[in-house]
Parts: structure tokens; sequence; C-alpha cells
């Protein structure tokens, strides 16, 4: 998740990667600087009669497709939801990012739904103006362009407290290259989601964040991301599972190569990715970024290939639950680790807190404390040359040199083993 400005409760800070409970509640240390009193205002919602803050600007993504994407609202009947009152059914929110066929007549996607902004504004810290202005580089509900046999399918679940937007930047890149990636929005335990219609849950994690709430955290979205694999299965059939059956894009019936299924995540998703692996043949390849594996299926490795990515913690610093996924991956397997990264070097807040750190008053310490000392759009291309390397070569059979030795035109990546 993007790291805070302001103080926030302990349910939706980072995982980081150090043991367990400790990373939960000391992820903020040093980092929950007190934001300035203009970023700690209320939303004063919509611009009306003056002229809209300029949002921020994401990468632009270096693949040749142009993007659609469509969020789902996903309603899984079989399961009550723990963290809310009445234990109603469990809902969720998934956003299906695709190479598009055209783009006329379809809109730019918010980076965040409208309804989840003042609530996001007030925790991460960033002008709500600024964030209800940025615009990602899909087109909502753009037609699916057809490729024999489907695209391949990435699944993306983000660190803990982080919505389903926060890793748009490798996201996109992905999509632009030929793949479908389904993004996915873990209520309740997400800092804030904003159903159709314009409901917001917010986070609802207990405040006594115990090793068991991280592990029944971690639970719940291994049933979660299995959820929206059955999900997939029905959108690829030609069903619509949207809770209110709204319209879909044209084209996602047969678009899904389901055989050619991967997951990457961030932080406690990069430990959900590893879970899904050993307990679902459905996933073919895996990639942790920067997280603590919790729970005995993520460190029960898989025969498929995984690859984990940390930031620069330091050789001395090696998290004990990925020496034990490493002894018990049998599949592929390879650890990087990305020189002058933070923990919060891996998702959008890379991107978007060097924009603002001016106008909401982070010194260059503050700064490089939430997204490293490695220039932001160097670190975003390494992340996302490496990342795609990986799913290119266990999703598509293509080149993997890149993963076999050090580059020279990658210093900053280090092989670990």
């Amino acid at each position: 998740m993007l790291e805070p400005i302001t103080n926030k409760p302990a349910a939706v800070r980072p995982l980081r990667r150090r043991t367990l409970l400790t990373a939960v509640l000391a992820s903020g240390a040093g980092l929950a600087v007190a934001a300035p009193a203009a970023a700690r205002t209320s939303d004063p919602g919509p611009a009306t009669g003056r002229r809209a803050a300029a949002g921020y600007v994401l990468p632009a993504p270096t693949g040749p497709a142009d993007l659609g994407t469509v969020a789902v609202h996903l309603r899984d009947t079989t399961r009550t939801d723990p963290w809310a009152p009445g234990h109603p059914p469990r809902e969720i929110m998934i956003q299906i990012w695709y190479p598009a066929r055209d783009l006329c007549g379809h809109l730019p996607e918010p980076w965040l739904s409208p309804g989840a902004v003042p609530h996001f504004a007030e925790t991460f810290g960033l002008p709500a103006d600024r964030i209800r202005s940025t615009r990602t580089h899909g087109r909502t509900g753009a037609p699916v362009l057809p490729r024999r046999g489907g695209h391949p399918v990435l699944l993306y679940s983000p660190g803990l407290g982080g919505d389903r937007g926060t890793g748009t930047v490798l996201v996109e890149d992905l999509a632009a290259h030929g793949y479908i990636v389904v993004t996915i929005d873990h209520t309740h335990d997400a800092s804030e989601v904003e159903f159709p219609g314009g409901r917001v849950e917010v986070a609802a994690l207990p405040p006594d964040l115990t090793d068991e709430v991280v592990v029944q955290a971690a639970a719940v979205r291994d049933a979660d991301t299995r959820f929206v694999l059955d999900q997939l299965a029905a959108l690829d059939a030609g069903r619509n599972p949207d809770a209110a059956r709204r319209r879909l894009p044209d084209g996602l019936r047969g678009a899904f190569d389901l055989s050619r299924i991967g997951m990457f995540g961030h932080s406690l998703g990069g430990s959900t990715a590893a879970a899904v692996m050993h307990d679902d043949p459905r996933l073919k390849a895996g990639v942790n970024l920067d997280g603590t594996f919790v729970g005995p299926a993520a460190t029960g490795g898989s025969a498929r290939p995984f690859l984990l990515i940390s930031s620069d913690h330091g050789p001395d610093a090696e998290d004990p639950t990925w020496t034990r996924f490493w002894s018990a991956q049998q599949g592929w397997k390879r650890q990087l680790r990305l020189r002058d990264t933070v923990h919060g070097s891996f998702n959008d807040g890379v991107s978007l807190y060097p924009q603002a750190a001016l106008e909401i008053g982070l010194t260059p310490q503050q700064l490089a404390g939430m997204v490293g000392t490695l220039a932001p759009p160097r670190s975003v291309e390494i992340q996302r040359t490496y990342l795609r390397a990986f799913f290119d070569q266990h999703l598509r059979c293509r080149d993997g040199r890149l993963l076999a030795a050090p580059d020279p035109r990658y210093p900053e990546i280090h092989f670990v083993r």
C-alpha cells in the first residue's frame, strides 16, 4: 500500500518484510510524519465555480497495446464477511485491465473511484482534488482486443490496507504488453472500497492487530483470490458475474487464456500470491514484491515458478519466512534485491509522492524514507522489466536470459540467490 503521511490505525499499515507482528505494528516507524495543515484538511468535494486541480501523472505504459478497463462487483454467497457486523455475504470489487481493440467514445478511467477519494486523502495525506483528477491510461469499457486462444492472465493483490489501484503503474504496463490483469480489492482489509451506487466500505480489521488477525486476513485474501479465479472462468464462458449485471465490455467472452494464469502482489499481496500458488494449481507462476510470507500455505512453496524481489534492506536483514519459503519451494525460483529502494517503492506511491512532495511539505529525507533513493522513473522501469520478463518466460515460453544472471544494463538488481 502507499505509505501514509498522517498517523493512522495499525489495521491499515503496510506489512513489511520483518517478523510478522513487529512488521505490522512498526511499519510506519519513521514515515508517519506530520503533514501540513493543508494536507490534513477535509475533502472539499468536487470543484465548483473554479478550475479543477491538475491530477498526478502516472508513467506511460511501454507496451504497444491500447488499454481498456472495467470494474466488476462480485458477491460470494458461499462465504460471510468476517470483518463486517452481522457477517453478510462476502463482497469484493475487482478491476480488469486488458488490451483494447479501440478507444473511440470511451473516457479515461480515474485512478481512484470518486467516492473513495475523501477517505483515501485523509488516510494518505495527498490532496483530494489532485487525486480526484488523476487519470490512468485505461479507457473505461473499451472493447477487448481479440486474440486467438485468449490473452494470458495475471492477478494482482495489494499490500495490507492497500486499494486495488495502488499497483496501477505495474498493472498497466503488463496489460499494454498483452496480458489481462485483474486487480483485487480485499474489502475491509483495503483502506477503502467503493461499490456501485456510491457505498464505501473502509478498513475494519480489529485495532489489536495480533498475529492471529493477520493470519486470518491472509486466509480471507486466499479465499477471495480463488473465488476471483472461479469468476474469470464464468467471464470467459460469456456469463456476467457482476452483482447488478452491469454491462461488460464487448469481447470479454473467450478473452482469457485460463491455462496461463500468474499472480503477483506487494507486501501481504505477495504472500497471498504464494499461498494461492500452494493451494490452487490454476496459478502457474507467482511473484512476491517485498512481502513477509504469512501462514503455512505461503511458506509451503509449490512445484511451479516463483520470483522474489525485495527492497534494499541489507544483506544481514533477511526475513526468516523467505528462508522457509526458499527451502520448501520445489519449482523454479529466484531472489533479487533492488538497490536503494524501500518497502514503499513497489507501489504507485513511488510515482505519486515525488510529485506531491513540495505541496504537502515532505523533506527530501522523508521522501527518501517513503520511496527510496533510486530515481523513481528508474525504479519503475526496472520493476516493470523484471516482472514482465518473469511472466514472459514462464507463461509465454520466451527468453529467460534476464533472470539467469546479472545484466550490466541493470546494475541496481542484485542476484541474492
